[in-house]
């Protein structure tokens, strides 16, 4: 295969990834109910505002936070090692192409721009998943608060915007891990990168859809 259909494979493939986070921007600033992420955050701001009106239930809200809290180390594990690996297999093509600080432009080849771009994405991915434990396990703290106590009074504004952040980031970073598919199937055979993005973006619409009225 020419570097020149590499280079547009390539292209191919970030292209469709790149329109579909677009439209889904737009249709979140028109019509944010329409998508999962948007319903999902107020769920989790309904469920916080219902069970801090049931004292005696702050074990179970410390417990079903610990289960996402969990879900997000596992996404975080998942991105490092996959970092990791990737860091590990495209070092000799880096170290070729950035040796001395000498990059040679023939050397920028549409592999190595695909190996930097799944560092980016896990890298992302990782960030994402390693604030969104953060983020819940300060929630944590506040739902572990007796619920008729003026310390949860005070503080749950603040655990309503990091339940909202920690679900947006946990979020971001799985769906950072799907895009990794496209991007190695690309790095592969080139070809296959776009029609991988394709099954991607068919499998994100089933989720980022919401249907419940």
């Amino acid at each position: 295969m020419t570097n020149l259909a590499a280079w547009l494979a390539a292209l191919a493939t970030m292209a469709i990834l790149l329109l579909y986070e677009t439209i889904l921007l737009v249709v979140q600033r028109r019509s944010p109910t329409r998508l999962a992420r948007s319903a999902h955050a107020n769920l989790r701001a309904e469920w916080f505002a219902a069970i801090s009106r049931q004292p005696g239930y702050e074990i179970v809200a410390v417990q079903t936070l610990r289960n996402s809290l969990m879900s997000a180390t596992m996404t975080a594990s998942t991105a490092a090692l996959g970092l990791i690996g990737t860091v590990t297999l495209a070092a000799p093509s880096l170290h070729t192409s950035f040796a001395a600080g000498d990059m040679i432009a023939a050397d920028f080849t549409p592999r190595l721009a695909l190996e930097l771009l799944l560092m980016t994405i896990l890298f992302a991915s990782l960030v994402c998943s390693t604030m969104a434990v953060r983020y819940y396990n300060h929630a944590g703290f506040i739902s572990s608060m007796p619920a008729d106590s003026a310390e949860r009074q005070r503080w749950a504004a603040t655990c309503v915007v990091y339940l909202r952040r920690a679900g947006l980031l946990y979020s971001w970073g799985l769906r950072n891990l799907l895009m990794v598919a496209p991007i190695l199937a690309s790095i592969v055979y080139p070809w296959s990168g776009p029609v991988a993005a394709v099954a991607v973006v068919a499998a994100l619409i089933g989720f980022d859809r919401f249907a419940i009225t």
